[in-house]
């Protein structure tokens, strides 16, 4: 297997990107490589002399900035770390691609490289939810889609679905749509439409609206919502372990509120292996996000989803 690492992602890029990488290249399997995407001669002037054999280097001699427009920036740089990476990917020759860069070239770079599953309207970003009895669930969409329609929110059930019963082996995964009570009726029209979709989805195992206060219990595997409310979700939980952290409270299930802990999140819906880790990421973060991404590939889950759809 062939994971590469866009060494030039990253507000600490390279030099956290290269030490996480150097951190994953211990832990992961035997046949796992992992290719650094980036400037060689920089790479290289970092690595030294000592350079592990499960790590190769591509040279792509543009960067993408973090703050730079996505759509403009890919285009306008072919030679970039994030576009080599996409290329590598589409040609074969990776099996999966992980960055810690722009977020939204990682998204349009794969929606025009590696391309949207054939009856996926949008792909979707997901993170893991931590549940009190030790279980993981997931939710969905938290970030790269702000405005959603019904259609492409019953997807997103699909897609956590399938990544649940592909990954954690969760049987008929529960869905559970996250609304602001738990009544049918409840909610926007957008909100209304969708649970409708999703109560007459055979192929789901939908438990109707869920709350806030439901997102860490065993009642929902799998949590929808658009990605403006996912992001925010997340984004407090994060929050939640840096403020008991500074309190000096220390609990397991809160650490894995940490985003150190968890690595990165998936692009669910393309036709490739795709990992977008935090902007923030430190060497143990690109750790996680590597090791993540191969258990991504080893999950199948493109072709997964495929099967599911066709």
């Amino acid at each position: 297997m062939k994971i590469a690492l866009d060494a030039m992602g990253g507000d600490y890029a390279p030099n956290a990107i290269i030490d996480g990488a150097l951190l994953a290249s211990k832990v992961v399997a035997d046949t796992t490589q992992i290719v650094l995407v980036g400037q060689e001669d920089v790479i290289k002037a970092y690595l030294g002399e000592n350079i592990p054999q499960n790590i190769s280097i591509v040279n792509a001699t543009q960067v993408i900035g973090m703050a730079e427009h996505p759509a403009k920036a890919l285009p306008q740089k072919p030679d970039s770390s994030i576009s080599v990476g996409y290329k590598l990917l589409t040609k074969g020759e990776i099996d999966g691609f992980c960055s810690a860069g722009n977020t939204g070239a990682m998204m349009v770079g794969a929606l025009f490289s590696v391309q949207a599953i054939k009856g996926i309207a949008r792909p979707a970003i997901m993170s893991y939810v931590p549940k009190l009895d030790g279980k993981t669930g997931v939710i969905l969409d938290v970030g790269a889609n702000a405005d959603c329609k019904p259609e492409q929110l019953e997807q997103f059930a699909q897609l956590g679905s399938i990544f649940c019963e592909s990954y954690f082996g969760i049987e008929k995964p529960k869905v559970g749509l996250l609304n602001l009570g738990e009544e049918a009726e409840k909610g926007n029209m957008v909100a209304q439409a969708t649970h409708k979709l999703l109560s007459q989805n055979q192929k789901l195992n939908f438990i109707g609206n869920i709350e806030g206060r439901n997102l860490f219990d065993e009642k929902a595997d799998v949590i929808v919502c658009d990605g403006f409310v996912g992001n925010i979700v997340i984004k407090m939980a994060q929050s939640y372990y840096k403020i008991l952290k500074k309190k000096g409270y220390e609990d397991a299930f809160f650490d894995n509120f940490n985003y150190q802990s968890i690595g990165g999140s998936p692009i669910l819906g393309v036709n490739g292996n795709v990992v977008i880790a935090h902007g923030i990421s430190d060497a143990v973060t690109i750790k996680n996000a590597l090791l993540m991404t191969e258990r991504v590939c080893n999950a199948n889950i493109p072709q997964k989803i495929k099967e599911a759809l066709g």
